[in-house]
């Protein structure tokens, strides 16, 4: 079985570029085909980035990104904290992070190509040839590798019967303000949860500000969201924060209506049973999407892609999508699954939120560097080789 030499990535996102600059570290051509004919820039909200994804980000050489975001203060609906949860997080911007991995790419000689939207695909003895929505373009390769997201192409082309992403019962918004009226909150994150949605938000030193909202709702598609004024969804949002003692309502003010961020339903993919079939194999959302509230999701895309350019590194496809899907399934499901836990709280009825509240300050005692370590502490071993 000869190794694997050229790789087609599949979405130009976040795990995309990681993917193939990953892949190139390990000695494999990777070109990246984006279905938008533009790139992202400027195009969504705010993101952590935890140690253990940061730590991931500098094996593929990206640095220095966000800022600090060393605690997360946890509040009751009448601003009362309930417990400081210290973890050394850095805050971003989803577009920075975005740009910052478009250029590394560029700078490293990885090819993205925009859009190129994938329809099918053809397999082989030697390799698999990618088909585009034109009809007339397509691309070939040793293996192809799924980096299209939450409603991942390629995941319905491994499995035709894969599971449809699941709806938290929440619907998430933020912003950034210019002008957030705020004393700073140096490097920490409030985040407080009111009696009928959850808010979170930190001041920086500039005067800025971000905040994001998790509101419960019945279930609507991104396009419904979107159907919904942000004039609207800001009242609405007023609404929900009423009468909590948070700077909910002086943020959303200061709001205005062109600069909400409409994150839509929050979801996730607690078990995709097929992570590769053939020459095709997932990665990042794709292959084990967690909602925002892990705090998780960029971070474990990224470790999933070095993961998997380090197996393809080392062995031969087939053995490679293996030892990959083995070293990762467990520790993603783990952290999606806690993620489903803290959603259940913040999208509780009314009997739930007083268990909920009387519960938080245990909750607190828990959630210790020391247990949390199995999440924020993991760590790649790049010049380890992998066995089958």
């Amino acid at each position: 079985m000869t190794r694997t030499r050229t790789a087609i990535v599949v979405g130009g996102g976040i795990a995309g570029p990681v993917a193939a600059l990953a892949l190139r570290r390990a000695g494999i051509e990777a070109t990246v085909h984006e279905s938008h004919a533009t790139t992202a820039d400027g195009i969504g909200g705010a993101l952590s980035i935890a140690p253990n994804g940061r730590a991931a980000l500098e094996l593929v050489g990206l640095e220095r990104i966000g800022a600090p975001m060393n605690a997360i203060v946890l509040q009751n609906h009448k601003g009362r904290t309930i417990t400081e949860i210290r973890q050394p997080m850095q805050f971003s911007w989803r577009a920075d992070l975005y740009r910052r991995l478009y250029e590394l790419a560029l700078s490293q000689g990885v090819h993205v190509q925009h859009g190129y939207e994938l329809v099918d695909v053809r397999e082989s003895g030697t390799g698999i040839r990618a088909v585009f929505a034109d009809g007339t373009t397509s691309a070939e390769a040793d293996v192809l590798i799924g980096a299209d997201g939450l409603r991942s192409t390629v995941r319905r082309l491994i499995d035709p019967q894969a599971p449809r992403p699941r709806y938290s019962g929440l619907l998430g918004f933020g912003a950034r303000v210019d002008g957030a009226g705020l004393p700073p909150t140096g490097d920490r994150m409030y985040m407080a949860f009111g009696r009928r949605a959850f808010f979170g938000y930190q001041s920086f030193d500039d005067g800025t500000g971000v905040w994001f909202a998790n509101l419960p709702h019945p279930h609507l598609t991104s396009n419904q969201v979107r159907q919904t004024s942000d004039e609207e969804w800001l009242h609405r949002l007023g609404e929900a924060f009423a009468g909590d003692s948070v700077p909910a309502l002086d943020l959303l003010r200061r709001t205005p209506p062109e600069d909400l961020v409409s994150a839509g339903p929050m979801e996730d993919l607690p078990h995709v049973p097929h992570w590769y079939r053939g020459r095709m194999v997932l990665v990042g959302d794709s292959a084990h999407a967690t909602s925002p509230s892990s705090g998780q999701g960029a971070s474990l895309a990224a470790e999933s892609a070095v993961e998997l350019a380090r197996a393809l590194r080392d062995l031969p496809h087939p053995q490679a999508f293996a030892a990959y899907e083995h070293a990762r399934r467990a520790r993603v499901e783990r952290v999606i699954a806690q993620a489903a836990r803290t959603n259940s709280g913040k999208a509780a009825g009314p009997v739930g939120r007083v268990l909920r509240d009387a519960l938080l300050p245990l909750f607190a005692r828990l959630a210790t560097p020391e247990k949390m370590a199995w999440q924020y502490d993991h760590r790649i071993h790049w010049e380890a080789p992998i066995a089958a």
